[in-house]
């Protein structure tokens, strides 16, 4: 991994942790992201498919457009993903084509966690790049972010039967 320090790590996830809020606060499944280039942050995303009723607006998705555009390349290979919850198989894809080097997430995904939850396709050495990863950064505020938005749905929905 870089040569992020550890409160470096902690301060990025936690700019990640509040793009998921932004999400949470609009009804959109709280997660969140950032690229980092550079000691700056250079991409952000929040989850926006029910505001978008687009399938590939994820955060991450978001972010690396942003860093793309903000690096005018898709190559971002002097960057950091951080992810509040583990990325799906559409986000991994476009992290390993935008060839981001690291990558850092939160929170584990049982259900569509591509990275280490169901597959390791950022680690698969058949592709044609790898992604170095950390998992477990400021987990547990990511996993508490999902839960309670969660309850918070499925209570609404018991209270309308």
């Amino acid at each position: 991994m870089s040569k992020l320090s550890e409160a470096e790590v902690q301060f990025y996830m936690g700019e990640a942790l509040k793009e998921a809020q932004f999400a949470k606060m609009i009804d959109e499944v709280p997660i969140g992201a950032v690229v980092v280039h550079d000691g700056k942050i250079i991409g952000r995303g929040h989850n926006l498919r029910e505001h978008s009723q687009d399938a590939t607006t994820h955060a991450e998705v978001l972010a690396i457009t942003e860093a793309c555009a903000y690096l005018r390349s898709w190559r971002l290979w002097d960057c950091q993903l951080f992810v509040t919850i583990e990325p799906c198989l559409m986000c991994s894809g476009t992290i390993i084509n935008s060839q981001i080097p690291e990558v850092y997430f939160g929170a584990r995904d049982s259900k569509a966690g591509a990275v280490r939850s169901l597959y390791t396709v950022l680690e698969d050495q058949r592709l044609n790049h790898q992604v170095e990863v950390r998992e477990g950064v400021a987990a547990d505020q990511a996993a508490g972010l999902m839960k309670s938005f969660f309850k918070a749905i499925r209570e609404r929905r018991k209270k309308n039967r």
